[in-house]
């Protein structure tokens, strides 16, 4: 199957985005990587000169779902299956053949995401169910802090198995494998969420048209920073990407939300 991929940049230092460049092109044959640099001023790194490198400069700063939208609309016609990369992603030359693999032998698959470390090696916890607003808008703020260690241990699936395919409604978009046509069909991202929430409801349309599996047989490295609990200009963002998200799926009314989340934590693994 014949692999895609994008990554959206901005203001990214070299050293950060190559290692993610490098790791899709040392992991697939002939795939095409599109890089959208939202930077005010291009960037510059060899790899933008390489053949299998598709590099735009936005005239603006997009956002990372519009970005990403950009860079599917020039490589996703031409390609089976895309990939959606975070500049802070590394992972072995491995990873995407297996990952294609489970893909092309599962054809209910609609997107995987394989297990996601931190450098040190350390579980980053990015399967999470369906949010709902005490998820998203109140457990970040709660004194008790034995309380948001339990209700983040419900959300964030700390029950998951790490040594086979599990069905997670919530993936995170820093690594995620897709079909293009479905990408195609659903029109990418939903570019009103300029930063955050935009994986989170791409994935749920995900789900609409196949399962969304968690594959912690493989792995990546990923330099996950909560930004939006450092700053508040970030923090706004996050606020106001939540208020859409609920707004457009329902506050406290979401039959899918409901019944997904249900499956999620009563079910087994997958397989």
């Amino acid at each position: 199957m014949s692999l895609s991929a994008s990554l959206v940049l901005y203001n990214n230092p070299p050293t950060q985005f190559e290692a993610a460049i490098a790791s899709f092109i040392s992991g697939s044959q002939d795939g095409m990587l599109c890089v959208v640099d939202n930077s005010e001023q291009p960037l510059s790194s060899l790899w933008f000169g390489h053949d299998r490198v598709h590099y735009v400069h936005a005239d603006k700063n997009l956002g990372f779902g519009a970005g990403h939208n950009l860079a599917m609309s020039k490589v996703c016609p031409h390609s089976d299956l895309h990939l959606l990369l975070n500049p802070d992603i590394e992972f072995d030359a491995g990873l995407l053949p297996t990952l294609a693999a489970m893909m092309n032998a599962q054809p209910e698959v609609a997107a995987l995401m394989p297990r996601i470390v931190y450098p040190d090696g350390s579980l980053q916890h990015l399967c999470k169910l369906l949010p709902t607003p005490m998820d998203l808008l109140v457990r970040r703020f709660l004194p008790s802090r034995t309380l948001k260690e339990r209700l983040n241990r419900r959300y964030e699936l700390h029950h998951l198995p790490l040594d086979r395919p599990s069905a997670v409604p919530t993936l995170s978009g820093c690594l995620l494998l897709a079909r293009s046509p479905d990408l195609l069909r659903l029109g990418g991202f939903d570019e009103r969420y300029f930063m955050y929430m935009e994986d989170v409801d791409l994935v749920r349309r995900l789900g609409d048209l196949g399962q969304t599996l968690y594959t912690p047989q493989v792995q990546a490295v990923h330099g996950y920073a909560k930004g939006s609990y450092r700053s508040k200009k970030l923090m706004g963002y996050h606020l106001r990407s939540a208020i859409l998200y609920f707004n457009k799926w329902g506050w406290f009314f979401d039959p899918v939300r409901t019944r997904r989340n249900r499956v999620a934590m009563q079910a087994g693994p997958v397989g």
